[in-house]
């Protein structure tokens, strides 16, 4: 299948982020058990050639490929932070939460224990509602008189992987009903379009608590408008937050610094990373495109260190916003 493109159209515009070197760190990235096209073995591989030293895999809703990582062994030199990447629905009333937050909160988890049972069990539901999800859009699709279900049906039956829009995408492209992943989502299946069907799955802040409880680390990802959101991440911070993507590869070099600040100002962990999915470039022509200063992993390292399982973190906000979170 082609190469095509869901996440370029979202970078931001101010002056490119010019790495110094290669980035030793890539604390977000995606394999073929989530939105990937990568095997977890193969997307390892392809860091540690290029320089990185500690990864991050964050598939959607799946610890699947940190599991078959540590058993079957790391290329020398590169450390694996066991990851997750979370879409929480914000809740309470439709016009209060997407006049505060988009319709999705990212949270990634860093260093969650791949072993916690009680996390895996989230996890499952997760993968189940996208699987109810991905099933209903391909029969909304149907309706509209663009099936896709030939090639659905021939992809690998995998209960490990987390089904989604990408997948579904990927399938518009390949039977000629979009030119690329991106037209995709914009024509047919993002919100208000003819195969979009909404979201269904856990708050901000119940990601955020079993997260912590699993023993990672909370990180708000890719919110370039961070500054103009202080006090919802403030808010989000009371409840357990404890990082925000700085260092994100999309985000030019006057977002970054805006970010930042925002991290530094709330007493945030800075993280970053490439998001590399694969539907456009190598992951070498993603690399080559991030910068996550070292500093970012030992931050983050050094918060794991301090987090004891099971903590839940500070609690600070209202009743009520915390009913709208949820």
């Amino acid at each position: 299948m082609a190469r095509t493109s869901r996440h370029g159209g979202d970078r931001t515009p101010g002056t490119p982020v010019i790495p110094p070197e290669p980035s030793p760190v890539d604390l977000h990235t995606h394999t073929t058990r989530s939105d990937g096209i990568l095997e977890p073995a193969e997307l390892a591989a392809a860091a540690a050639a290029c320089g990185v030293r500690t990864l991050a895999i964050t598939d959607h809703d799946n610890l699947a490929a940190a599991r078959e990582l540590s058993a079957a062994g790391l290329p020398p030199g590169l450390e694996l932070i066991p990851g997750v990447e979370i879409n929480s629905v914000p809740g309470g009333s439709r016009p209060r939460s997407r006049r505060r937050w988009p319709d999705e909160l990212h949270i990634v988890g860093l260093g969650v224990d791949s072993a916690d049972a009680r996390f895996e069990e989230l996890l499952a539901t997760q993968r189940a509602r996208r699987r109810e999800r991905y099933v209903l859009t391909l029969a909304r699709l149907r309706a509209a008189g663009l099936p896709i279900d030939d090639l659905a049906e021939r992809l690998p039956p995998d209960e490990r992987a987390a089904l989604g829009r990408p997948t579904i995408a990927r399938l518009l492209v390949a039977k000629g009903y979009a030119t690329s992943v991106d037209d995709a989502f914009a024509r047919l299946i993002s919100y208000g379009q003819v195969g979009y069907v909404p979201r269904v799955g856990i708050g901000p802040l119940h990601a955020i608590a079993a997260i912590r409880a699993a023993g990672g680390l909370p990180v708000l990802a890719h919110t370039a408008d961070a500054a103009n959101r202080r006090e919802e991440i403030r808010e989000l911070r009371g409840f357990g937050l404890a990082g925000l993507e700085v260092h994100y590869r999309r985000f030019d070099a006057e977002t970054v610094r805006s970010v930042a600040a925002v991290a530094a100002e709330l007493h945030l962990v800075p993280s970053g990373g490439s998001d590399y999915h694969g539907d456009l470039e190598t992951y070498a022509e993603a690399h080559a495109a991030t910068w996550v200063p070292p500093e970012d992993a030992a931050a983050v390292r050094a918060a794991l260190a301090a987090t004891p399982a099971g903590s839940t973190g500070p609690t600070q906000a209202s009743t009520a916003s915390m009913s709208a979170l949820r």
